[in-house]
C-alpha cells in the first residue's frame, strides 16, 4: 500500500520511533531484542509522542505498534529494575513517569489504534487497552502474568478490563496468569479483529485511512460521549457532551457533508 509523505519525530531515544503519515501519527516500540519490553526512557518518550500528536491539529488518528513481528509489548524491561527501581523512592520515581504516560494515553482523544502482534503482556496488555480498537494478528498472545509474579494492578487498570471483557472473564484472565491466543481474545472482546499475520499492517492502514477521512469533530465527540458513560454518573460531563454537539452543528464540516450528500461526492473534512 502506497504511503503519503512521511514526517518523523526527534526523540531522545531510539528505543521509540514516532512519525506523522497525512493525518496518522504512528507510535512504534522500538526494543525487539527484549521484546519490546518497556523501558523508564520509553515511557518518557511515549508521554512526549502522545502530547505532540494531541497538539498537532493534522493528527487525526494515532497508531501503536511494536518494532518486528515477535511482540507489541511483553511488558516490563526487568533488565532496568536494578538501576531504576531497586529502591522504594527510585520505584516511585518510575511510577510517576509511567502513570503520566498512561494517564496522557487515556486523555487523548483522538481514534487511536494498537495494531498488536506477536507477545502482549502485562503492561503492554495495559497499553493496548488504552486504545480505542485493537487490531491482531492470528500469532497474538495476550496474559496478565501478575499472580505468578506476586505483583498488584491499581483499580483504574482493571477497571477498564472488566469494562471491556466482563468481570467474569477479567478474574479468569487475572487469577489465572494463562495466555490467551487471538481466537480466545476476540471471543470474550479482548480484541475487536484478528488477521493474518502477513495482512496485520494492511488492514490497520485501511482501517486508519477510512478514519481519517471521516469528519474529525463527530468522532471525537462521539470518542468523548462513550468514554463519560463509562464513568460514574455523577463524575460525567454532560454539559461538555452538549457543547461537543453544539460544535458540530455549528462547524463547516457540518455544511460540507451536507453539501457532499446532496452532489453525491466524497466529502472533504477538514476539522473546524
Amino acid at each position: 500500500m502506497q504511503v503519503s509523505a512521511t514526517r518523523k519525530m526527534k526523540l531522545l531515544t531510539e528505543k521509540m520511533i514516532a512519525r506523522k503519515e497525512d493525518h496518522v501519527g504512528w507510535m512504534i516500540f522500538n526494543n525487539p531484542a527484549r521484546r519490546n519490553a518497556l523501558s523508564l526512557e520509553m515511557w518518557t518518550a511515549m508521554g512526549d509522542i502522545m502530547a505532540d500528536f494531541q497538539a498537532d491539529e493534522e493528527i487525526r488518528v494515532a497508531v501503536m505498534a511494536g518494532a518486528g513481528e515477535k511482540a507489541f509489548v511483553s511488558g516490563a524491561d526487568i533488565s532496568e529494575f536494578e538501576k531504576h527501581r531497586s529502591t522504594a523512592d527510585a520505584e516511585e520515581e518510575y511510577n510517576r513517569i509511567s502513570s503520566s504516560a498512561q494517564r496522557i494515553l487515556k486523555d487523548f482523544d483522538k481514534p487511536l489504534i494498537a495494531m498488536i502482534q506477536g507477545f502482549c503482556i502485562g503492561g503492554g496488555l495495559a497499553v493496548a487497552l488504552t486504545a480505542d480498537i485493537r487490531i491482531a494478528s492470528e500469532d497474538s498472545q495476550f496474559a496478565i502474568p501478575a499472580a505468578r509474579l506476586g505483583l498488584g494492578y491499581g483499580f483504574d487498570g482493571l477497571k477498564v478490563l472488566s469494562d471491556l471483557v466482563g468481570p467474569s472473564s477479567a478474574k479468569d484472565i487475572l487469577f489465572s496468569a494463562r495466555r490467551l491466543d487471538a481466537t480466545e481474545a476476540i471471543r470474550i472482546g479482548l480484541v475487536n479483529q484478528v488477521v493474518p499475520s502477513e495482512s496485520l499492517e494492511d488492514a490497520v492502514r485501511t482501517y486508519v485511512e477510512k478514519l481519517s477521512a471521516n469528519a474529525p469533530l463527530t468522532i471525537r465527540a462521539a470518542k468523548a460521549a462513550v468514554n463519560e458513560g463509562l464513568k460514574d454518573p455523577a463524575s460525567r460531563d454532560l454539559e461538555k457532551l452538549e457543547s461537543n454537539i453544539r460544535t458540530i452543528f455549528d462547524s463547516e464540516d457540518y455544511k460540507e457533508g451536507r453539501r457532499a450528500f446532496m452532489e453525491k461526492r466524497e466529502p472533504v473534512f477538514r476539522g473546524h
